[in-house]
């Protein structure tokens, strides 16, 4: 049975790294990055974009009101937030904890390969601030 494709808003960062391949292996699709840089994303809560299933955080590269007014738009729309630094290693810890991807095709693969599996960073004890919310 085929998953339908998360659709995500990216806020933070100027560049993502190697988040977009983690993602996608998350079946989570980017369909819009905002970095957060523009000031009148301080000044009033912007609405969403059409679609977006899912508004992810980078808190390494916001400021405070920026955050504020994303959580409140998520809020008003009645969209999950994930809220993490902006490393894969961060973003696949708040995406194991999330519990938004339990029904992911690669959760059977993990589980088949936990035994030989090295530890996660979740498991050393990684330092992350995240959070859902929802």
């Amino acid at each position: 049975m085929a998953q339908s494709q998360v659709s995500a808003l990216i806020v933070g960062a100027d560049r993502l790294g190697n988040i977009p391949d983690l993602l996608r292996d998350h079946n989570i699709a980017i369909r819009h990055h905002i970095s957060g840089r523009d000031p009148a994303h301080q000044k009033k809560a912007p609405s969403l974009p059409s679609g977006t299933d899912l508004v992810i955080l980078l808190t390494d590269f916001l400021g405070h009101n920026v955050m504020k007014t994303f959580r409140l738009a998520a809020q008003r729309a009645g969209v999950r937030v994930l809220v993490c630094r902006r490393s894969v290693c961060s973003m696949q810890q708040a995406l194991d904890q999330c519990g938004y991807c339990k029904a992911c095709p690669l959760r059977e693969d993990d589980a088949a390969r936990s035994a030989t599996r090295a530890p996660s960073c979740k498991r050393r004890g990684a330092q992350g601030g995240l959070a859902l919310q929802g």
